[in-house]
């Protein structure tokens, strides 16, 4: 997760050359995912996302990886809510070559590396607005759990290419460090994800919806150690796979948000809460 994808994307940037290196862009053909959505931070990727519910006239939200948070990683167990943030996204072109411009965000909607790793940013603009100044639309949260086979691309912006596999199962507990997910997505081999994609939506290829975030890989063949997460089953049994990427379900985000592009965690919510105090 974390510290190498994390820490490799801002090793990139300190370095000043880096992102230079990164793969060519290259324009998607027709039926193919391209970079319409999908915003490039200081260290991660993201996206530009919206619930069922969400409006055009509603504060648009960017999502990334909770890890990706500008404050540093959320500890085991904590849940951020309605903290103010001025971050800013570069918006890509469709083709991912060119920036569009700089959106910025008011506040920190939700944030965790609790059962999931995602943070959930409202912008000081709306869907409409973003789309009559740039001709982008946001990309569409799925409210249905993916399956396994199901085709699927990860678009990065912060080094613009996408990455592209299949979903080869989930793993019912993953571990690394001292975080523990729920129910996470497993890639296929083809998906051999870098450092800065964290943050990057995880597209159902037939559908374009996002089903999920990218967050994290096994790098060394460790067992459940920082960038070496492994999976435990529902016996306990660990398994540790070397060289395969993951992500996290996002329907879960999807059903919680409601009117107003509001993160509600009641009215059956299942994401994290923050501790009562």
């Amino acid at each position: 997760m974390t510290r190498r994808l994390l820490g490799a994307a801002l090793a990139a940037v300190t370095a000043g050359g880096l992102l230079a290196a990164a793969p060519a862009h290259a324009s998607a053909t027709k039926g193919e995912v391209d970079f319409t959505g999908i915003v490039a931070l200081s260290n991660c990727s993201g996206s530009i996302v919206r619930g069922p519910l969400s409006r055009d006239t509603d504060a648009a939200l960017v999502m990334t990886n909770g890890h990706c948070l500008e404050t540093g990683m959320p500890k085991a167990g904590e849940v951020i809510v309605d903290r103010p943030s001025g971050r800013t996204f570069d918006l890509l072109d469709r083709a991912g070559k060119n920036v569009l411009g700089k959106l910025r965000a008011t506040r920190i909607e939700y944030a965790t590396m609790t059962d999931t790793d995602v943070t959930v940013y409202r912008l000081n603009t709306t869907y409409r607005a973003i789309r009559q100044r740039y001709g982008v639309s946001a990309l569409k949260l799925s409210l249905a759990r993916p399956h396994a086979g199901t085709r699927i691309a990860i678009p990065s912006g912060y080094w613009r290419r996408t990455w592209t596999c299949k979903i080869d199962g989930f793993a019912y507990r993953m571990k690394e460090a001292g975080w523990t997910w729920k129910d996470s997505i497993r890639y296929t081999p083809e998906c051999d994800i870098i450092g800065g994609t964290s943050g990057s939506p995880i597209v159902d290829t037939r559908s374009k919806r996002v089903i999920g975030v990218n967050n994290t890989g096994n790098t060394d063949g460790e067992r459940c150690t920082l960038n070496n997460p492994c999976e435990v089953d529902r016996n306990g049994r660990v398994t540790v796979r070397r060289g395969i990427g993951y992500g996290q379900q996002t329907y879960l985000l999807a059903r919680c948000l409601t009117r107003g592009n509001d993160v509600r965690l009641d009215r059956g919510c299942k994401l994290p809460r923050p501790a009562r105090r």
